[in-house]
């Protein structure tokens, strides 16, 4: 069957969309974590919605399980192909349509780089504020099917809030397109939102029009050490009452994972002299820059002074300022270099963040040996990245345990890089029977054969 059905899929479909054979590159067998990689049997790769809803209706007749892939920089196994599945790409739906500078709107493919989103916006004076630190190969379909969040939530939110209208493909290959670039348009359901966050499992979103911001005059960025937990709550109060809006980004770095980053992707001058148990890299939008810089340059001194931060620094250029975000955006790089790596993407409210550390590093440390465990995330959004290397891939189940099990009940599994398959399991640690339930029901509605994604999410 596979043999016929490819070769009827081929001939429905111009030339080059489909990948067979030799023709698959290794980079469609597996996303960013590097775990468990599977060819497809072959790589859909549509220039067009129409295309896109062609592969789908003819798989969906067949019952051909599909895996839908966007950059591959995910981190929960969602788009690495499993035993039989067909790979559908979007990298040939990339490219900016349209911008609209009065409406603050970008109409988009969903395989365009979210780099890519970034220049055009900036080229007409705003911005898409989504910012990750694989903003180079992810795209906007991934962010979407993800709900993405980053380094600006604090001030932007997630990609929900940036996403006014999608167009999608269903399991059966219709086309929903609802490509919405009103602010305010309360006519029924706002569907887009069953396809943000679903990571591919409902439909295959193909466009999107996005929320385009205004651009600061300048951004102003800090890097500041503190001496403890507490302290560095009290830091993240101090700056949201001092900079209120102009907040755009409160990072924050545990010193185990400060001193790992920066002694192997960023040689160089140290920011400060000695070392400290936590950093914050604060970033405030300008408007008026000379002013403002006056402002954050007064705020450091009054936690200095108050003895909520030990030492800080304010980049004077751009170039300082990229030199401190690299120690901050290099858990990409940082991940590849280690033996059998492990990462987790979990979020909670603050008040519950040193208590469960605490709980996670007591629960891991007789699976890990001498092995150090990296925190390092979004503290103004609740969100903790934890990265670590086992020595034996088999203890990944009990890291798992060790990870997500103190976050039941207050927490979730998940802040911002979706379930996949590696987090399926633990999906009842954040949500009840009854919402389990109910995108049960959603996915048998929408994809009845269960092509789109199987064994992803539920």
């Amino acid at each position: 069957m596979t043999t016929s059905f490819l070769d009827h899929l081929s001939a429905s479909l111009p030339a080059g969309t489909l990948l067979l054979g030799n023709d698959i590159g290794a980079r469609y067998h597996c996303d960013w974590t590097g775990r468990n990689p599977f060819p497809p049997i072959a790589v859909a790769r549509p220039a067009s919605t129409d295309e896109a809803a062609t592969i789908l209706r003819l798989c969906h007749a067949a019952g051909q399980p599909v895996v839908v892939q966007g950059g591959l920089t995910g981190l929960a196994g969602g788009a690495t192909p499993r035993g039989g599945e067909l790979a559908l790409s979007l990298e040939r739906l990339n490219g900016v349509e349209s911008i609209d500078v009065a409406g603050g709107t970008m109409r988009v493919g969903a395989g365009t780089p979210l780099a890519v989103v970034h220049a055009a916006a900036e080229s007409v004076g705003l911005q898409f504020p989504l910012d990750l630190g694989a903003r180079g190969s992810c795209t906007i379909g991934g962010n979407i099917s993800t709900n993405a969040g980053g380094n600006r939530v604090i001030r932007y939110g997630m990609a929900r809030d940036l996403i006014l209208g999608i167009e999608a493909v269903l399991a059966d290959g219709t086309v929903v397109s609802s490509l919405n670039s009103m602010l305010k348009n309360n006519a029924g359901y706002d569907l887009k939102h069953l396809f943000i966050g679903s990571e591919g499992t409902l439909g295959v979103v193909t466009r999107a029009v996005l929320r385009l911001h205004a651009s600061p005059r300048e951004r102003l960025t800090a890097f500041v050490a503190v001496d403890s937990f507490e302290a560095l709550v009290a830091l993240l109060g101090a700056v949201r009452r001092g900079l209120g809006g102009q907040l755009s980004s409160f990072e924050t770095m545990w010193s185990n994972y400060y001193e790992f980053a920066f002694r192997a992707l960023a040689p160089g001058p140290r920011p400060f002299a000695e070392a400290h148990s936590h950093y914050a890299l604060i970033e405030m939008e300008a408007l008026e820059p000379h002013a403002d810089m006056a402002r954050l340059e007064s705020l450091l001194a009054d936690v200095l002074s108050a003895g909520i931060a030990a030492d800080a620094v304010l980049a004077h250029s751009l170039a300082e300022a990229d030199r401190l975000w690299l120690i901050r955006d290099s858990a990409g790089q940082l991940i590849p270099t280690l033996k059998n790596p492990i990462s987790f993407d979990v979020s909670m409210p603050i008040a519950e963040m040193a208590a469960y550390l605490d709980a996670v590093e007591n629960r891991v440390a007789p699976i890990l040996s001498a092995q150090p465990v990296w925190v390092f995330g979004h503290l103004g959004d609740g969100n903790l990245h934890v990265i670590t290397s086992l020595e034996d891939p088999a203890d990944a189940p009990a890291a798992d345990r060790a990870v997500y099990e103190p976050l039941a009940g207050f927490g979730s599994v998940s802040a911002e890089h979706g379930i996949g398959v590696i987090k399926r399991d633990w999906l009842h640690a954040s949500r009840n029977e009854a919402e389990r339930a109910l995108m049960r029901q959603l996915k048998t509605t929408m994809d009845p054969k269960g092509i789109l994604n199987p064994g992803r999410v539920l």
